[in-house]
Formats: structure tokens, sequence, C-alpha cells
């Protein structure tokens, strides 16, 4: 079934290292645009996460975020204590060559690479439970997606029905508003008292009725219907493909409405317009 592109998810992930929390977020966009925040002791999964990402979406742009809660038991000793001796000797060696030094503040010690204790390493051993509870968050999104695409979906349905009752009631109009417009134009010419060849006047009437005509228009709407529900009850993204026969809806619209003489044809090709407007719409939406 298609698939919103909106969606929001979210899940927590609690091991001895801490508790670590999974955010996805995505918006419409023409296409699939990602991003991916992540801590930097943990900036290895990101290539795994992309590539998840990129294998159950399609189109939309995707902020990803882990937060790391950290771990409330955690001992703020754990830190290597012989780097940290050679980096205070260096940092007073240092000061003592300067006239002015700042003071190092002992949080930037800590943030010094290597210092804390089994970072580096972090994303390695903690990469099969997060990226575990990335998939739970992802398919959470991803059926979020869906359900709101159906939603979508058949809100389409119901102004397709709409629109169809519209060409309906053109359709009728059809014949009886080329038979006003030949009457009309024959009674013009005879006001004028011209004198022509019957034969040849009723070929360029009948030429006239022909650039006048609204059939061909009306077949290609009622097969545009077709085709957006066949996308809508098709498998996989089709946001494009129903973005092009919106384009063509209006394409349809406009050569009607430019054709027509007919107040009550006039108005039900507003109407279409008016659906088909809303249709572009909720297409905007779709993946």
């Amino acid at each position: 079934m298609i698939a919103s592109m909106t969606g929001f998810s979210r899940h927590a992930v609690t091991l001895d290292a801490g508790v670590f929390d999974w955010e996805l977020k995505s918006v419409n966009h023409r296409y699939l645009e990602l991003r991916v925040h992540l801590p930097d002791h943990l900036r290895s999964l990101e290539a795994a996460v992309r590539n998840r990402l990129k294998a159950r979406l399609a189109r939309g742009k995707v902020d990803v975020v882990l937060r790391d809660r950290g771990q409330a038991e955690e001992s703020p000793a754990a830190f290597d204590h012989d780097r940290v001796r050679v980096l205070a000797d260096a940092c007073a060696e240092i000061a003592g060559m300067l006239p002015q030094p700042a003071p190092v503040s002992p949080l930037d010690v800590l943030r010094w690479p290597g210092v804390l204790q089994g970072r580096e390493d972090a994303g390695e051993a903690l990469a099969a439970p997060l990226l575990a509870g990335f998939d739970t968050a992802l398919e959470a999104l991803v059926e979020m997606r869906a359900a709101e695409g159906a939603a979508l979906a058949d809100g389409m349905r119901a102004r397709l029905d709409a629109l169809l009752e519209h060409r309906r009631a053109i359709q009728a109009r059809r014949q009886p508003m080329l038979e006003e417009q030949r009457s009309r134009i024959l009674a013009r010419i005879h006001e004028l008292d011209l004198n022509l060849d019957p034969r040849r006047l009723e070929q360029e009437v009948a030429l006239l009725a022909q650039r006048m005509d609204i059939a061909e228009e009306l077949d290609r709407i009622e097969g545009h219907v077709a085709a957006v529900r066949e996308t809508l009850d098709g498998n996989g993204p089709g946001g494009r493909r129903l973005d092009f026969l919106m384009q063509e809806f209006n394409r349809e619209a406009n050569t009607i409405s430019s054709k027509s003489h007919d107040l009550e044809m006039t108005r039900a090709t507003v109407e279409m317009k008016v659906l088909i407007e809303q249709l572009r719409e909720q297409v905007q939406n779709l993946e």
C-alpha cells in the first residue's frame, strides 16, 4: 500500500552501558534526504543506520537522533590515570612557555581522546543491541507512514468519486452544447445574409464543432482516475506518478474550461478544478 512521507517514532534501549534513545522523524521531500545525528563515540553506526533507512524508505526528509543518557551509577574515576598525568605534565610545560596561559579545565582533559576508558570501542561493543533498537524504531516509523498513507488514499478515493460525478454532468451537457453552438453559428450566418455554399457551410460548422468538442478530454480524465486508483492500490511508492497524473488532470480541466460555452458545464469544471487541487495537496504527502 502507498505510504505517507510524514511520521515519527521513538524507542529506548536500556543496556549495562546506559540508556539510549532513538528518535526518528520524517517530513515531505522530493527525494530521500537523511540526516543522522549520533554521539561521537557511536559515529561508527552511521553507515549501518543509513543503509537500513534506504532499504525501507524511498522519499522524505528523515532526521535520526540517538541520545546517550549515560549510566546513572557510572564511576567518575573511570579514566586512564597514566594518560591524565601525561596530559597534565604537558599542559604544565606548555603553560611555562606562554606569558598568560589559559587554565585547563578537568572537563577539557576528560574530552581528550583515550582519557575515558572504553569510549573508543563503545560503538563496536554496543552496535548489535543499538541497531536492533533502531530497527524497532524504524519499523514503528514505517507503520505510522503506512497508516497515514492509507488515510490519505481513502480521502483521495472519495474525491475521485466526486470528480467522476462532475465528469458525468459535463458529459451530459456535451452534445446539447454542441448542438446549441451549431444553431448559434447558423443563425449568425443567416443574420449576416451571407451567400455560402451549403455543403461548404456544413463542413466549416462541423470542423468548428470538432474543435469545440471535449470528448477526448473527458475520456482522458476517466483514464487518469483509473490510473490514480491503480497506483493507490498498488505496492510501493507512487507519489511521483500521482504528481504527474495531477498535472494531467489540470491540463484536461483547463482545456474543457477553455472550450466551454455553457454555464452549467463551466460550474462543473470549476468544481473539478477544486477537487483536483485538493487531490494535488494530498499527493504532496505521499511517498
